[in-house]
């Protein structure tokens, strides 16, 4: 099996999916109290069409943000190219691999899947299946939400320890 990764936190790892991080604090951001209100039924930062270029640009993810009880949102939108270092696209398993301090979501299109992993607690690698096979030309947008715990006593800030696309070819 031949196996690429890209690294999202660097400029080199986005430039070979036309990918730009967006971050922004809040539940729901821009909302008074962080978008925190008993019963919400969900942040619409979570949705493919969100508008998040009023966020800031995040150059890296990796970067602690925020004290205590809080919240942020990571989002990216990315293009599956028609080949990488030579190998085309069709074909591969296209798979996000990330791992977010300390809770954190992986919402693929606005979808998420809770039987795969794309929902973990504390510091626990997540791994979401993008593509099998791929298809040149795909667009995916990925948003992160990322919460400090444990919600009891937080420490620390919120951050993703790494963004990283993984493509895997198997029979090569």
């Amino acid at each position: 099996m031949k196996r690429i990764a890209l690294d999202l936190n660097t400029e080199e790892g986005r430039s070979k999916v036309g990918a730009t991080w967006r971050r922004a604090l809040g539940f729901v951001p821009g909302e008074a109290n962080e978008g925190l209100v008993a019963r919400r039924e969900g942040s619409p930062a979570r949705l493919a069409d969100y508008d998040d270029s009023g966020w800031e640009v995040c150059t890296n993810v990796g970067d602690f943000v925020s004290t205590g009880v809080t919240f942020a949102w990571y989002r990216t939108t990315l293009t599956l190219p028609e080949t990488l270092d030579g190998l085309p696209i069709s074909g591969a398993s296209i798979t996000f691999e990330t791992n977010i301090d300390d809770y954190g979501e992986v919402w693929v299109n606005g979808e998420i899947d809770l039987m795969t992993g794309t929902v973990q607690g504390f510091n626990r690698q997540q791994r979401v299946l993008l593509a099998r096979p791929a298809t040149a030309g795909t667009k995916y947008v990925i948003a992160c939400l990322a919460a400090n715990g444990p919600l009891g006593k937080p420490g620390g800030g919120v951050f993703m320890r790494y963004a990283t696309l993984a493509f895997e070819w198997y029979g090569i």
